[in-house]
C-alpha cells in the first residue's frame, strides 16, 4: 500500500535535462562563472561569500576571496549543483554546455540572455533567467543574488520576476525582522518557471507562506496546478505588475483574478497590500476555525482608533464580531463604568496589560475569527508593560490570531519594531491592520473554496456533438470563421440550453410565413457575418404583431445597412419568437493571452459593456463553481428577486453557465461563444441571441485546468457477473469516498494508510477527490443503484513524482469484493494511464505484514525489496509496460 510522506528524499535524476530540485535549492556545491568586467559579478560573489553558505564554493573566471579558484569548469572537482552565471551572453551557451558536461543541472542567469530556454533544451543545464534576481536560501546560508541586503532566516518564500520589488520586500523585511525560507528569481522566466517554485516550495516543511511576483505565465496548465498544490497547506499571496498598463480595459487582469482565485491564491493589488500580507501571514497564527471567517473582534485604548477600525472593517465587507453575553462579565473585568459590551471595545487611555488581556480573551471566543488590538500613545504610560502584554496575547492565544496596531511615529515607531522582533504582526494605522485581517478572510475564504467537497449531484450532460461538428464544419466550408445568431443558437440548444424558437429566411415574404408558423409578435434580426452588433445599425425590431408591421422592419433594416453599412453582406433575416420579459443576463466564454479560456458571468442586455457587471471563471464548471461564480455578480441580488419581480430558476442559470463550460471543454476550436441576453425567470431561462467565432484552421485552445477525463470511463464484469462502472473519480465524489472509508476495516486502513485513522478529514478527501489529471490519476469502481446513487466499491491511485517519470500507487477494495478480479483490474487500468501519460516506472510502499497485497503486487510483476530506512516496510517497483503487455 501507498505511505504518501511529503517529507522523503526526492530521487536523484540522471538524464540531462532532468533537474535534480536539491541541486537549485540545496546545494552541496556552487560555482561562480563570472566576468570580472561586469558589475554584477563582485556583487554576486560578495553576497556568495557573506551569506555563510555550509558547502563549497568554487570560481572560474575570477579571483575573489573565499571562493576556491578553478582554472576552468572542466577542472572542477567535484561537480557542482549550482552555477551562478555572470556572463555577457555570448558567453553563456559554450558555458552552460561545458558545466552539464561536468554534471551541473541548475544554474542561475542574472544577465540578458533572451534565448535561455532554446540554450538550456540544447545543453540540458535548467536554469532561473534571464534577468533572474538569484535564489537565497537563508537557513543553509546560501545568497546567490543581487540583494543589498542579506535576508535572515525565517518561513516566508518570495518568488519574483522582478528584481527591484525583490529588493525592495527585502528592505521592507529587514526593517520588520522578517525572514525568508527562499527568494527565487524567476526573471525573464526563459527556462524554469513559477510552477517549478511552487512545487518545491509545496513540500517545503520552512515554507509557511509564498509571496509571488507575477508577470508572464508561460505554462498556464502547470502554474494552476502547482499554485494549488502550494495553497493547500499555506497561505500563497499574488501581485502582478503592469496588468493594466498592457491591458486598460482590466479584463486580463479580472481573468488572472479568477485564475488565482481557482487555485486558493489571495491577489492582492500593490505593494502596499503585498507588505500587508506578508506582516500578517509572516506571523500572525492562523485560525482553524471553519465559518466564513469574517467576524472581527477590536480592543482599543481610544475610541478614535476602534471606531476608525469597524468602519474599515464594514466598508471591506466583514463583520463585526456579535460578544455573546455570557463572555461580557469577563472581559468586563477593569473596563471602564458604562461599558454596554459593544464592539469595537474602548478601554481607555491608561489600560497596562488590560489590552492585551482583552486582546487573548476576545481570540478564546469561538464567535470570534481575527482580534485587532488598537493603541495610540499616552503621556505618562509604560508603553513596554503594554507591549508586553500584547505580546503574550499574540503567542499565547491558539485560536484566533490576535493583529496589532500602534499608532504614530515619534513614539510609536520603536514600539512596533519591538513588537515585530518578538513575532507580532504590527501596523501604524488600524486602517492597515484592517486591511491585514480582510486579507485572513480572503486567504481562508479562496483556500476553503479551492478544496470545496461538492454535493454528490452532477448535471447530466448528453449533448448532441455531432450535431455541433455539422454545423462549425459547414461555416469552414463557406471560408467562415464567424457563425450567424441561428447556427450559434443552435450549438447552444445542442447542449441542451433552452433557446427560443426561430426561423432563418431570405426575405421579408418569407420573414412573413414565419412568423406565421411561429405565432405574432415576433422579434426580426438582421442575419449578416459582417455586423456583429446588429443594434448599431437598427438590425433588432421587437413586439412586431402583424405582417405589415414585420414588412416594414425588414424595410427599414436593409435601408438602413445601405446607408450605414454599404459593403456587409447581408443573410437574408432571422425571425423569433416574442419572449416574455425577464432579468436579462451576459454569459460568454472567451479567450486570455495568458489563462486560455474563460467565462464571463453578468447582467446582459444591450448595456452590458457599460454596467460593469460581470464576474469571471475558468472551465470547466461543475454546479458548485458556476454557483459561485453567479454569486460574485451584482446580477446575484436580482436574480433573487426584487419589488414585483420574483426570484428567477437559480438552478436553470446554473445549469446554463455548466453547459457553456462544456462546450469548451468539447470544442477547443472556438474561440468564442456569448448569449445576450439569457432571459432568466422564474420558470427557467431562455437564450434570445448568440454570437460565436472559430479559431483559424490548426488552432486549438488549451484549458488552464484540465476537465474531466471522459474518456478513461470504461466497465468491469467481476467473477460473480456483476457489472460496474471504472472512472477517474471527480470532486462530487467527495461524499461516497468518506462512506467507503467508514466501511472499511481498521486492518485495511493500516495497510492503507500506516495508521489507524478513523475519519477521513476534509482537507484529505478534497484532496483525494479534486485531481489535477495532468499529475494523477485516481480509478474508482461504481456500483450504480436503481436511484441513480452510487457506491464506491474500489479505489486505485497513482501520483506522479517531481521526476515526471515515476509514480506512487495506491489501491484499495471493498472487502466484500475482494476476489473479484476488482483489484487487479484497478491496477491495470492505473498502468494504462500511466503508459500514455509518460511515466515509465511505478512504485509504492508496502507494510511487511500485508502478505495479501505482498502477493497481489508480485503478481502483477512487482519486484519488492526491504526499505534501507525502515525495516517494517517493503519497497515495490515495477515497469509501466511488462514485456508481452500492450504498449
Amino acid at each position: 500500500m501507498l505511505r504518501r510522506t511529503m517529507q522523503k528524499p526526492l530521487p536523484t535524476l540522471g538524464p540531462r535535462g532532468k533537474l535534480r530540485e536539491e541541486a537549485l535549492y540545496r546545494p552541496r556545491h556552487v560555482v561562480l562563472v563570472a566576468d570580472p568586467a561586469l558589475p554584477q559579478s563582485a556583487l554576486l560573489a560578495a553576497n556568495l561569500v557573506a551569506g555563510g553558505f555550509r558547502g563549497r564554493l568554487f570560481a572560474v573566471g575570477m579571483a575573489h576571496a573565499g571562493f576556491e579558484t578553478v582554472a576552468s569548469i572542466a577542472e572542477l572537482d567535484p561537480a557542482p549543483d549550482l552555477a551562478v552565471l555572470s556572463l555577457p551572453a555570448e558567453a553563456l551557451e559554450p558555458a552552460m554546455a561545458a558545466l552539464a558536461e561536468r554534471g551541473a543541472q541548475a544554474a542561475v542567469v542574472p544577465g540578458v540572455a533572451p534565448d535561455l530556454g532554446a540554450i538550456a533544451a540544447r545543453t540540458g543545464l535548467r536554469a532561473l533567467g534571464q534577468g533572474s534576481f538569484g535564489v537565497c536560501v537563508p537557513g543553509i546560508g546560501l545568497n546567490a543574488s543581487l540583494a543589498h541586503l542579506a535576508p535572515r532566516p525565517g518561513k516566508l518564500a518570495l518568488v519574483c520576476q522582478s528584481s527591484a520589488l525583490a529588493r525592495a520586500v527585502l528592505d521592507w523585511a529587514e526593517s520588520e525582522s522578517v525572514g525568508f525560507s527562499h527568494v527565487i528569481g524567476i526573471g525573464g522566466n526563459g527556462d524554469l518557471g513559477f510552477a517549478h517554485a511552487l512545487d518545491w516550495l509545496s513540500r517545503d516543511p520552512g515554507t509557511a507562506a509564498i509571496l509571488l511576483d507575477l508577470r508572464r505565465i508561460k505554462n498556464r496548465r502547470q502554474f494552476i496546478s502547482a499554485a494549488r498544490a502550494a495553497a493547500r497547506t499555506r497561505p500563497v499571496v499574488a501581485i502582478r505588475a503592469g496588468g493594466r498598463l498592457m491591458d486598460a480595459s482590466g479584463l486580463a487582469d479580472a481573468v488572472m483574478g479568477a485564475a488565482l482565485r481557482r487555485a486558493g491564491v489571495l491577489r492582492v493589488s500593490g505593494l502596499s497590500e503585498l507588505l500587508s500580507a506578508a506582516e500578517t501571514l509572516a506571523r500572525a497564527k492562523l485560525s482553524p476555525r471553519g465559518g466564513a471567517g469574517d467576524r472581527i473582534g477590536i480592543v482599543a485604548n481610544a475610541t478614535g482608533l476602534g471606531q476608525l477600525a469597524a468602519d474599515a472593517v464594514l466598508a471591506g465587507g466583514a463583520r463585526l464580531a456579535a460578544l455573546p453575553p455570557e463572555a461580557l462579565g469577563s472581559l468586563a473585568i477593569g473596563l471602564p463604568a458604562g461599558w454596554h459590551g459593544r464592539n469595537p471595545i474602548i478601554l481607555g487611555p491608561l489600560t497596562g496589560t488590560a489590552l492585551g488581556e482583552a486582546a487573548a480573551m476576545l481570540a478564546a471566543l469561538p464567535e470570534v475569527d481575527t482580534v485587532i488590538a488598537l493603541h495610540a500613545p499616552v503621556a505618562g504610560e509604560n508603553a513596554e508593560t503594554v507591549a508586553a502584554g500584547l505580546t503574550a496575547a499574540a503567542k499565547a492565544t491558539r485560536a484566533a490570531p490576535v493583529l496589532a496596531c500602534w499608532a504614530g511615529e515619534a513614539t510609536a515607531a520603536p514600539q512596533r519594531l519591538a513588537l515585530a522582533r518578538a513575532g507580532l504582526a504590527v501596523f501604524s494605522t488600524p486602517e492597515a491592520a484592517v486591511q491585514g485581517a480582510l486579507q485572513l478572510c480572503e486567504d481562508r475564504r479562496n483556500r476553503r473554496a479551492a478544496a470545496e467537497l461538492p454535493g454528490s449531484d452532477v448535471l447530466a450532460l448528453a449533448p448532441d456533438r455531432d450535431s455541433v461538428r455539422a454545423i462549425l464544419a459547414r461555416v469552414r466550408g463557406e471560408d467562415r470563421l464567424e457563425l450567424t445568431d441561428d447556427e450559434a443558437l443552435a450549438v447552444l440548444a445542442a447542449y441542451g440550453m433552452p433557446v427560443v424558437q426561430g426561423r432563418a429566411v431570405r426575405d421579408a415574404t418569407h420573414a412573413v410565413a414565419a412568423a406565421g408558423a411561429l405565432g405574432f409578435p415576433v422579434v426580426l434580426k438582421l442575419r449578416s457575418p459582417d455586423i456583429p452588433h446588429k443594434t448599431e445599425v437598427g438590425g433588432v425590431a421587437i413586439g412586431l404583431r402583424s405582417a405589415a408591421a414585420l414588412r416594414e422592419a425588414a424595410a427599414g433594416m436593409l435601408e438602413a445597412v445601405r446607408r450605414l453599412r454599404p459593403e456587409a453582406r447581408i443573410d437574408g433575416f432571422l425571425v423569433q419568437r416574442q419572449v416574455e420579459r425577464g432579468l436579462e443576463l451576459r454569459l460568454r466564454l472567451e479567450d486570455d493571452a495568458m489563462f486560455g479560456p474563460f467565462i464571463g458571468f453578468g447582467l446582459g442586455g444591450t448595456a452590458a459593456d457599460l454596467l460593469g457587471d460581470e464576474a469571471f471563471d475558468l472551465p470547466p464548471l461543475n454546479d458548485a463553481l458556476a454557483k459561485a461564480l453567479i454569486a460574485r455578480s451584482r446580477a446575484a441580488v436580482l436574480l433573487a428577486g426584487y419589488r414585483d419581480h420574483p426570484p428567477a430558476d437559480l438552478d436553470a442559470v446554473e445549469d446554463a453557465l455548466v453547459r457553456l463550460s462544456q462546450v469548451a471543454v468539447d470544442f477547443p476550436e472556438i474561440a468564442a461563444l456569448g448569449i445576450n441576453p439569457l432571459v432568466a425567470r422564474a420558470d427557467g431561462v431562455v437564450a434570445l441571441d448568440a454570437s460565436c467565432t472559430l479559431r483559424p484552421a490548426g488552432e486549438a485552445a488549451l484549458l488552464a485546468i484540465p476537465p474531466y477525463p471522459e474518456e478513461w470511463v470504461s466497465r468491469f464484469t467481476t467473477r460473480s457477473g456483476e457489472t460496474l462502472t471504472i472512472r477517474p473519480i471527480r470532486p462530487e465524489d467527495a461524499e461516497a469516498h468518506g462512506a467507503f472509508f467508514r466501511r472499511l476495516t481498521p486492518e485495511d486502513i493500516r495497510w492503507r494508510f500506516f495508521s489507524q485513522l478513523r475519519e477521513l478529514p476534509p482537507q484529505q478527501i478534497a484532496r483525494m477527490t479534486q485531481l489535477d489529471y495532468d499529475r494523477e490519476m485516481a480509478f474508482v469502481a461504481v456500483r450504480t443503484a436503481p436511484d441513480g446513487s452510487e457506491d464506491l466499491l474500489g479505489v486505485s491511485r497513482l501520483i506522479r513524482e517531481p521526476d515526471g517519470v515515476t509514480g506512487e500507487f495506491a489501491v484499495i477494495v471493498d472487502r466484500a469484493m475482494k476476489g473479484q478480479g476488482l483489484g487487479r483490474h484497478l491496477m491495470e487500468r492505473l498502468f494504462a494511464w500511466a503508459r500514455v501519460s509518460g511515466i515509465a516506472t511505478i512504485a509504492g510502499q508496502v507494510l511487511a505484514d500485508n502478505a495479501p497485497m505482498l502477493a497481489f503486487v508480485s503478481a502483477l510483476g512487482f519486484a519488492a525489496k526491504r526499505s534501507a530506512e525502515d525495516d517494517d516496510v517493503f519497497e515495490v517497483t515495477r515497469p509501466a509496460t511488462l514485456p508481452g503487455e500492450a504498449r
